[in-house]
C-alpha cells in the first residue's frame, strides 16, 4: 500500500474517490488481521497464561485451552474474515497485485459489498469482546496493571503517528504527527517532507539504521524531554493523536488514558491495550466504508498521464509509520530508493526497552528463569510481530554467533549456537 501510494506520486496520477475507499476498506481488514494476529498469538499468553509460565504452555494453544474452544474459533474465524476480504479484492490477501498508479484494477459489486458489510459487523463486536477480555484479565489483576505501570517498562520518548485534518488517528492518509513525551505537538508534515523531520543514525554493531528527529539531532540511546528518539507503533500513534474516528474507538481511547492516568502514556505494555483500541477502529472503519454508496462505483482508476519522477508515500504499517521514497527515470525505471519501516523506526525504543527490562527484573546472584527471560522478551513484543516470529526456524532454533567486546573494542568471549 505504502509503494503503491509513492507510485502515485513518482507518476503525478490523480486517483478517484472510489480507489482511495477501496483502497482504505482493503487496508481496515488488513489492519484487523495483523491485530488479532499479534494480540492472541503473541500478547495475550503472557498474560492469559501468566508471564512465568512453562514454554510449552505459554502460547496460542494454552491462550485456547485456559479461555475455551469456542472463544479460539472466534479469534481464528475473525482474522479469516479480514484475509478473506483482502483476497476478494486483491486475488489473494499476502502480496497482492491490486494497487496501482492512479487507483486499484478491481472493485467491488453489490454481492460482495454485503458480505464484507456482515463480515465487518461481526468484527465490530468481536473487538468489543477482545476489549472486555482485556479488561477481565489483565485491568482486573492489581499484578498485571502494577507490572504495567512499573518503571522496568516505562519509556519516555517523542511519538509519531499518522493523523487525519482532526488529528485523529487514521492508518490510510493524512499527515504524520510528532508530539514530544509531554504530548505537545512539535512537528507535523506531508510525506514528500519526511527528510525534513528525520535522519537516520549509524552503529557498527547493527545493519539496521536508528531514525531520530532532526529538530533535536542524535542524542543517543537517551530518554526524556528533548531526547531525538521517538516511537511509532500503536500506543504512540494514540499519544500523537487527539483521538480516534469513530465513536466506539474514542469511548475505548478515553476509557485507556482516564485508567492510566491521562496523555500522554509512556508504559510501553500498555501497546496491547492500544492495539485493541485500533482493532476497535480499524473494524468501525471497515464497517463504514462497507456501507458508503460509492463503494461499488466502476471509477476505480484514472490512467496517469504525467512523466514519472519522484514520489513519496507514507501509511501505518501495524508495527509503525511507512515511509516509501523512490526516484526513477523518464521511463518510470528506479534510480534510488529509501525506506523507513515500522521496525526501524522503533529500533532505538526496542533496544533500550529491553535493557531497561532486563536491569528491572534481573538482579546479581539471581537465577536466570524462562520466566525471567520471558518478561525481558516482553518489552519488545509491545512492538513489533516480526521480532516474535523472527526467532523462530525450522530447525526449531535460530543460528546464532555471539561476540563479547570489552569497551575497548577488544574480544573477550565467543560463542556459537549452531543450527541442528
Amino acid at each position: 500500500m505504502a509503494s503503491g501510494k509513492a507510485n502515485d506520486a513518482v507518476f503525478g496520477a490523480e486517483v478517484p474517490s472510489a480507489a482511495k475507499k477501496l483502497r482504505e476498506l482493503f487496508y481496515s481488514a488488513h489492519f484487523i488481521h495483523s491485530h488479532i494476529a499479534h494480540f492472541y498469538a503473541l500478547a495475550a499468553p503472557d498474560f492469559v497464561m501468566g508471564p512465568d509460565a512453562d514454554p510449552a504452555e505459554r502460547n496460542i494453544l494454552g491462550v485456547v485451552g485456559k479461555v475455551g474452544l469456542e472463544i479460539g474459533g472466534e479469534v481464528i474465524k475473525h482474522r479469516a474474515y479480514a484475509q478473506d476480504i483482502q483476497a476478494m479484492l486483491a486475488g489473494k490477501a499476502t502480496h497482492p497485485v491490486w494497487v496501482l498508479p492512479g487507483g486499484v484494477s478491481k472493485g467491488l459489486n453489490q454481492e460482495e459489498r454485503a458480505r464484507v458489510e456482515q463480515m465487518a459487523q461481526s468484527c465490530v463486536d468481536f473487538s468489543q469482546f477482545s476489549l472486555k477480555l482485556f479488561e477481565d484479565v489483565v485491568l482486573k489483576n492489581k499484578g498485571y496493571v502494577d507490572l504495567i505501570l512499573s518503571d522496568g517498562y516505562r519509556l519516555v520518548t517523542n511519538y509519531m503517528g499518522l493523523v487525519d485534518d482532526d488529528n485523529k488517528v487514521n492508518f490510510y492518509d493524512g499527515k504524520v504527527r510528532i508530539v514530544d513525551p509531554e504530548g505537545v505537538e512539535i512537528g507535523k508534515y506531508s510525506p514528500s517532507e519526511y527528510l525534513d523531520f528525520v535522519n537516520e543514525h549509524v552503529e557498527p554493531w547493527s545493519y539496521l539504521k536508528f531514525p531520530y528527529l532532526k529538530k533535536h539531532g542524535w542524542t543517543g540511546f537517551n530518554e526524556g524531554k528533548g531526547t531525538g528518539i521517538y516511537q511509532a507503533a500503536p500506543l504512540a500513534r494514540l499519544n500523537a493523536a487527539d483521538g480516534m474516528a469513530t465513536p466506539l474507538a474514542q469511548e475505548a481511547y478515553e476509557k485507556m488514558y482516564d485508567t492510566l492516568g491521562g496523555k500522554p502514556v509512556h508504559a510501553i505494555l500498555a501497546a496491547h491495550w492500544a492495539r485493541l483500541v485500533e482493532l476497535l477502529y480499524a473494524s468501525e472503519r471497515l464497517l463504514e466504508l462497507s456501507r458508503d454508496e460509492e463503494i461499488t462505483s466502476d471509477v476505480i482508476r484514472k490512467i496517469p498521464e504525467g512523466t514519472p519522477s519522484e514520489g513519496v508515500g507514507i501509511i501505518e504499517a501495524p508495527r509503525g509509520t511507512l515511509t516509501h521514497h523512490y526516484k526513477t527515470d523518464e521511463k518510470g525505471m528506479v534510480t534510488a530508493v529509501n525506506l523507513i519501516v515500522g521496525t526501524t523506526n522503533n529500533h532505538a525504543p526496542i533496544y533500550m526497552a529491553v535493557k531497561k527490562a532486563a536491569r528491572a527484573v534481573i538482579k546479581p546472584g539471581m537465577e536466570i528463569t524462562q520466566g525471567l527471560l520471558n518478561m525481558v522478551e516482553m518489552a519488545f513484543r509491545s512492538y513489533d510481530p516480526c521480532f516474535s516470529c523472527a526467532t523462530h526456524a525450522i530447525f526449531g532454533e535460530l543460528p546464532l554467533k555471539f561476540v563479547v567486546y570489552n569497551s575497548s573494542g577488544e574480544i573477550c568471549r565467543e560463542f556459537q549456537r549452531t543450527q541442528l
